[in-house]
């Protein structure tokens, strides 16, 4: 079957430091402490949140997800992930349900001088059916900025 390679893309200013956000987000465990909707996360194998080639199990909306740490960089503060099992649609009564995708995440953060605040990009490359592309990156093109505003709300919170 032939796949295209399609990406949502996100951007947001976070009115925090940039090191105050990474400090949240580069463990690749904490999932649960920052996305609304994930009730637990673990990593497999005793490897840490930050080791290249973790394994995070989670459970997000009661789906259980696994992702590989593909990249991490705390100079660059990026970290990149891939689905170990291509993501099924998630049912919304329509009757038709696009194939499940494969997928690979990231994160990046920038420094903001003026004020002190993060520029964050969110982006995923998804490789799916040509007739689904559409589907897939509209609802990644939804659930990147509803993630990154929990995200923001998480930060609010803590200070």
């Amino acid at each position: 079957m032939t796949q295209v390679n399609c990406q949502a893309y996100y951007s947001a200013v976070l009115d925090h430091p940039l090191h105050t956000v990474w400090s949240l987000i580069r463990d690749f465990n904490n999932y649960p402490a920052y996305i609304d909707g994930v009730s637990e996360s673990e990593i497999e194998d005793d490897k840490r949140g930050d080791e290249v080639g973790a394994v995070r199990r989670f459970c997000y909306l009661g789906n259980w997800i696994r992702q590989r740490l593909v990249d991490h960089s705390d100079r660059q503060h990026t970290l990149s992930y891939a689905g170990l099992e291509a993501l099924p649609y998630p049912q919304d009564g329509s009757g038709e349900i696009p194939s499940p995708t494969r997928y690979q995440g990231t994160m990046h953060l920038r420094p903001i001088v003026e004020g002190d605040r993060t520029l964050i990009e969110w982006s995923v490359a998804l490789d799916t059916h040509p007739a689904d592309a559409d589907r897939w990156q509209a609802l990644f093109g939804s659930w990147i900025p509803a993630w990154t505003d929990s995200l923001a709300r998480t930060l609010a919170r803590s200070g």
